[in-house]
């Protein structure tokens, strides 16, 4: 089962504050924004931050030098820090003679050891690979927790077409996750409905392409976007999905339920920030809101100060 945290402090209770970043750094430059960003989270009262991936640019660095560096970072941040796998530093690490594979397993084990976050204090959080280890036992960055009533799951599904379309070998990992996926996504509707939470946040790196902008003979997000509809009409009540990759952030209601031909209402998305830009969103889950989740983008913050 779900690890329940403790009784957060009363000044988290209505509303829950939290953070939720993205696709940085992807320089040196970035990296000292980021540095400037951190500290201004550490000033804010906060439960904890989100980054949904991408912590190196499309070209690189894969190296572990600058994965450790960014990992030093991250546990700076004086507010848990949760962290899922982007493309750039593993599925497109193939463009600087890197095997995402190996790329992968490295960022598991520098930033998914362990049943808790990063940061100098932690939460507690449950990975796919030890509650359901017959099946799916190396999918750490399978992760949920609970928090404000809600329940919050991170995702490893990836920008590049979800890493479909490259190679046999790709593809076949592009199966095996996504199962796994799937997976995790059903025991957590069946989590917050036993519950009875009051909704769920779910975060990935990749942009779904929810509005079929992109042209491809296949589509790597397809059967994701259906799981989303299904989920987000199943459980019927508010659903926050954020992604990055896309790098403009974006607050909108991108699902549409086929019976009606309306958009989900109770289904919301926000793509956080990125490269060029290192800036940060406050969210909040407030229980007297019908809208439950609050979204407010923050301003970025020169580095050095």
């Amino acid at each position: 089962m779900a690890h329940i945290p403790p009784p957060l402090p009363s000044a988290f209770r209505s509303p829950l504050p939290f953070a939720l970043i993205g696709d940085t750094p992807y320089d040196e430059g970035e990296a000292a924004a980021l540095d400037a960003m951190i500290g201004q989270m550490n000033a804010e009262n906060l439960a904890f931050v989100i980054h949904v991936g991408d912590i190196t640019g499309g070209q690189g660095p894969c190296s572990d030098a600058w994965f450790e560096a960014r990992k030093r970072q991250f546990e700076r941040s004086t507010h848990p820090f949760v962290i899922i796998p982007g493309d750039n530093e593993w599925v497109d690490c193939h463009r600087s003679g890197r095997d995402p594979m190996e790329r992968l397993e490295r960022f598991r084990e520098l930033f998914e050891a362990g049943d808790a976050s990063l940061g100098e204090t932690r939460i507690r959080l449950e990975r796919q690979s030890e509650h359901d280890a017959a099946h799916f036992p190396q999918y750490r960055e399978h992760l949920r927790w609970i928090a404000g009533g809600v329940l919050f799951v991170g995702l490893n599904v990836q920008g590049s077409n979800n890493n479909l379309g490259r190679t046999a070998a790709m593809d076949a990992e592009h199966r095996a996750r996504m199962a796994a996926v799937f997976a995790w996504l059903q025991d957590s509707l069946a989590l917050a409905r036993a519950r009875d939470l009051a909704g769920m946040l779910i975060f990935v790196q990749g942009d779904p392409d929810f509005e079929g902008k992109i042209r491809r003979k296949r589509d790597g997000f397809a059967e994701f976007r259906d799981a989303l509809r299904d989920l987000a009409l199943s459980f019927g009540k508010p659903v926050l999905f954020v992604n990055g990759d896309t790098h403009l952030y974006k607050l909108d209601k991108p699902l549409v339920d086929p019976r009606t031909g309306r958009p989900i209402e109770n289904f919301t998305r926000v793509v956080v920030f990125g490269s060029p830009q290192t800036r940060w969103i406050r969210a909040g889950i407030d229980p007297s809101s019908a809208d439950l989740f609050q979204v407010s983008p923050m301003p970025q913050s020169p580095p050095g100060q």
